[in-house]
């Protein structure tokens, strides 16, 4: 198989965000950026990695999450093993690669240099200030909505403005960004997103994530369908919330100061 021209934006962009807010890379996916023709020889590597963890006495399910995933051979469907991995594992199946593969060399560079910040647990993240918490979200909003746009601009969406607002709507039940800021009396153009508490702003990162991985796996693309994709996407994160008894996004408080606030009287609170 000949190799991809690689760089580390490309590990970046087949990063996937859950639920939570945590970061995954498929391990199928990631077998194709590192050259592997054949997953059986792929499965061997990880195998070694999941030994190498294992070693290091961590938790070898959480870092590499077996999940199914269906795939259609012909005119049939099929599942095949997949992994979701953290950027730990990515890293050991670095290592266990096949030296001779330029990409190998890469990933390990990639994967090991990475700040503290983005490889949180669940354990630190839940140690965090709910400010740290705020700022942690919101760099994964940053980013998730880069993707999106970037997902968005493929499927032919010109006008952003109304592909988020779409997005939304179906989240907040039938609001707009301007609506929203003004139910939270922000001034003219402030970013509503920096003023959510954490667990609004991980209500929107879920639909932000969502909706990008479904216009890639619906292979939308037109606007219209985009815009209707990204409400539905919305409607049905705020009917998930309802189902589980949780606070709807707009009933949720707005923090007393905003994160642009915060950082200009503590920028600690961003390292």
């Amino acid at each position: 198989m000949q190799e991809l021209e690689i760089s580390n934006s490309v590990f970046e962009s087949i990063k996937h965000i859950d639920e939570f807010g945590h970061e995954y890379w498929s391990a199928r996916e990631l077998k194709n950026i590192l050259g592997y023709s054949q997953w059986r020889r792929f499965n061997d590597v990880i195998e070694k990695a999941k030994i190498a963890c294992e070693k290091s006495n961590l938790d070898i399910l959480y870092h590499f999450a077996g999940v199914g995933k269906i795939v259609k051979t012909g005119d049939s469907l099929r599942m095949v093993c997949d992994y979701k991995l953290s950027r730990y594992a990515c890293y050991l199946i670095a290592q266990n690669g096949d030296s001779r593969k330029k990409a190998i060399a890469l990933a390990q560079t990639y994967f090991a240099i990475q700040t503290r910040r983005q490889e949180l647990s669940e354990k630190e993240y839940s140690l965090l200030t709910e400010d740290e918490k705020r700022f942690y979200q919101r760099d994964l909003t940053k980013k998730g909505n880069y993707s999106l746009n970037q997902a968005a601009k493929n499927a032919g969406v010109k006008n952003f403005d109304k592909f988020h607002n779409a997005g939304y709507k179906g989240l907040y039940n039938g609001e707009t960004a301007n609506d929203i800021a003004k139910r939270k009396g922000l001034r003219y153009r402030e970013d509503i997103l920096d003023n959510m508490g954490s667990v609004e702003l991980a209500a929107n990162l879920f639909r932000i994530t969502q909706t990008e991985e479904k216009i890639k796996n619906d292979h939308v693309d037109n606007e219209n369908d985009a815009n209707i994709t990204h409400y539905n996407m919305g409607r049905d994160i705020r009917e998930f919330i309802a189902k589980r008894g949780g606070t709807m996004p707009e009933d949720l408080p707005t923090p007393e100061k905003s994160l642009k606030e915060l950082e200009k009287e503590n920028p600690k609170l961003l390292t």
